[in-house]
This record gives structure tokens, sequence and C-alpha cells, in this order.
């Protein structure tokens, strides 16, 4: 469900009403009450006597998180996902990204979906119930995402937030289908940020920067969405922590979001081309390697670190201005950038100096 950015801004600066849609008002201690429109998503200033059945109540700007509002807001955007294979069945959560009047994007984990990829099936059930027949749109495993196709237009969808504005303790809530439970609601705050986190297995490993929060999150929740106070999706859950190796395990207060903001950049090129791209430095890391950073064993011909003059042998401690503690953080930092962008890198050099290099990232297909 989209609520208009630009109209939120406004409430948060404070003026006056035009022809009775809320363009800007005082923010109270307690917050803004607003209306927003369950067919239209405009947002209103909410009277004396509250929202009428059309519009959804909201709280804007408050100090503490609405949580009830944001379900209702959001709550119908969130789907359940099931597929079923020759490799099994399982169930997992998806957001409507995109809709018109035809078709409609949903967005999800690529773990979610790829034992139906050769063979099997996919459907996505709706808060009311029906249950829609899914295609894939395109898949990177690389930042296990993917994007499904429905052939059903209008649904209500997510609002995309800004995943670099949010701070540790922030406010987040949860909505997914953890378990197979439709529609399920959790809150808590955002526990650390820039968290390197791989899941799956040798070879095929996505590497994620992610978000880590507190609230809970369990099997089937994955490809669901982690909100903002206002109800803005800031990351894609992904993955929990476990208690040991390989064992499976419910929610211990340790659970992994995708930023929305490195999400978009892929959603929309597997929407656009149904492929995707990363950003590539070009250097093989030599992990044998059990110092502090991430020492270069090879460098790719004609590539961004060799572009730059990074030698091989350096280790890097630092990308972005984030310190750098072994090889897995530095590939998740890498690919938390799109490619093209400029990067400072702060390398250890082989003669024991350091020194920072300002690279220019590659682009190659993800897979």
């Amino acid at each position: 469900m989209k609520v208009p950015t630009k109209v939120i801004a406004a409430f948060l600066l404070g003026a006056g009403i035009v022809g009775g849609v809320a363009t800007a008002a005082t923010t109270q201690p307690l917050g803004v009450k607003v209306c927003v429109d369950k067919k239209t998503q405009a947002i209103f200033l909410a009277g004396s006597s509250g929202c009428s059945t059309a519009r959804t109540p909201l709280t804007l700007g408050a100090p503490t998180i609405d949580v009830k509002s944001i379900a209702a807001l959001v709550t119908p955007s969130v789907v359940t996902i099931k597929v079923t294979s020759s490799l099994g069945s399982g169930t997992g959560s998806g957001s409507v990204y995109k809709s018109d009047s035809n078709v409609s994007y949903i967005i999800t984990n690529n773990h979610v979906i790829e034992n139906a990829v050769t063979t099997g099936t996919i459907s996505v059930e709706l808060l009311n119930g029906n249950s829609l027949v899914a295609q894939i749109v395109g898949r990177d495993s690389t930042y296990d995402l993917a994007v499904l196709k429905v052939n059903r237009g209008n649904l209500p969808t997510v609002t995309v937030g800004d995943s670099s504005k949010i701070s540790v303790g922030d406010p987040v809530v949860a909505i997914g289908s953890p378990l197979g439970l439709a529609s399920t609601v959790t809150s808590g705050i955002v526990s650390a940020l820039n968290r390197p986190v791989t899941t799956g297995t040798s070879g095929a490993e996505s590497f994620v920067n992610a978000i880590q929060t507190d609230a809970a999150i369990n099997p089937g929740n994955s490809g669901g969405a982690l909100l903002d106070s206002l109800g803005r999706i800031i990351g894609v859950n992904s993955a929990i922590a476990t208690l040991s190796s390989g064992a499976v395990s419910g929610n211990i207060g340790v659970g992994f979001s995708i930023p929305i903001n490195e999400a978009k950049r892929v959603i929309d090129e597997l929407i656009a081309t149904g492929k995707s791209t990363r950003p590539f430095l070009g250097v093989e890391f030599d992990t044998t390697f059990t110092g502090t950073g991430a020492k270069i064993l090879r460098l790719t011909s004609g590539e961004a670190a060799e572009k730059a003059g990074i030698s091989v042998g350096s280790i890097i401690t630092s990308i972005g201005g984030l310190r750098i503690a072994d090889t897995t953080a530095a590939v998740v930092r890498i690919r938390s950038y799109a490619p093209g962008s400029t990067v400072s890198i702060v390398v250890d050099l082989p003669n024991g100096t350091d020194k920072t290099f300002t690279v220019t990232l590659g682009s190659t297909p993800s897979r």
C-alpha cells in the first residue's frame, strides 16, 4: 500500500489543509492522527470522530511505534507463498511491490521458491484467502532475492522506505507467515546494522549486509516485510540465527533482513529484464588468511582493483568507512554497493604501510 512520501514529510513539517486532503500539520507530542483511504491511498487528517470504515487509521511521527495501525495498513500487502515440487513443499512470505490494472509483482527470497524453478508450482495466498498461481519473473541467488508475478491487478502495495535512514534501537515491525501462519505480526527494534551474513551451501552462498532485529522471525517469515515506524518496508526478512550448525531453530531474538535500498536495485532489474547484476571488485581473496581483514590472493586483469592500483598481497581493512574483519565482511560490503559506485578502500600494503584507494566498481551478471 503506497503512502506518498511527500505527504508524510509535509505532515512532519506542519502547516494546514488544502481541499480536505492533509498536506501538512503541526506534529503533536503523541503524533499526528491520520486516515489512509483504502482505495486511493490518499492521506487525510483524522477528525474528532476518527476514521470511517473506508479508511485505515494511522499515527505519524509518534514517539512509540503504533503496531496496530501498521498491521492494519500493511497486512493486506503481505502474502503467503506456497511452493510444491518434486523436492518437497514449503511456505514463505512475500510483499506486493508493484501492481497495475492487470498484474502484480511480489518480492520474496530466492530460497523460498528455488525448488520450483524447473518443476513444481508456486501459489500466492492473499489476505482474503484467495489463491493465485505465480510465475517467476527473475531471481538472484547471490542476494537471495526473487520476483514473482500474478495475473491479478490493483493489489495493495507496500510503501518503500529508506534503509539508510534507520539506526540501532529504532522500532520495527515484521509481517509474514511463520510456520504457514498467515499475516503474523511481531515487533522489536533494529539490533545492529551492516551485519555480514551468509546463507546457502558452499559455492552457492548468498551474501547479505543485513539489518539485525529482535522482532520475532521464524521459518516461513522468509521473504516477508520488515517495516519502520511509519509502515514503510525497510528490509526483506531472510534468515534467523541457530544455536548450532545445521540445527532447526525458531526465534531466538536474532533475525536478519536484506536492506531495502540494496534489494530495490536488484528487484527493479529483475522486473525490467528478468536478470540482475552485482558490483565487481575483481579480486580473489586468500581463504587461508587468519589475520584481521581480507587478503587479496589474485587480481582480475583490467578490473576495478587493478585499475585503482591495489596490489596482490594487500589486506583490505576498511571499505566505505566500515571496518573489515574478514573475507566474508569484505564480500558483503562490496555487494552492498551498486555497480559503478565509487568506493574508498583502505588496505595494508605488502610493504607494511597502509594506503587509501578510490575504486570505481565494475559490473558482472549475478547468478
